[in-house]
């Protein structure tokens, strides 16, 4: 094993990390922001907008 190439290619695996990070937090907010927006708004019986 190449230790030294290891060590070399360490903070190119970790912008590779925090990348993916990121991406993933901005699928996550994108996703409550959909659902704030297109949830619905009226609540019947403590229920989201289910009514029997």
């Amino acid at each position: 094993m190449n230790f030294n190439g290891f060590l070399e290619t360490l903070p190119l695996m970790g912008k590779g990390m925090l990348g993916i990070f990121i991406v993933t937090g901005v699928i996550i907010l994108c996703v409550y922001a959909l659902n704030a927006i297109f949830s619905p708004k009226n609540k019947k019986n403590g229920k989201d907008g289910e009514d029997k």
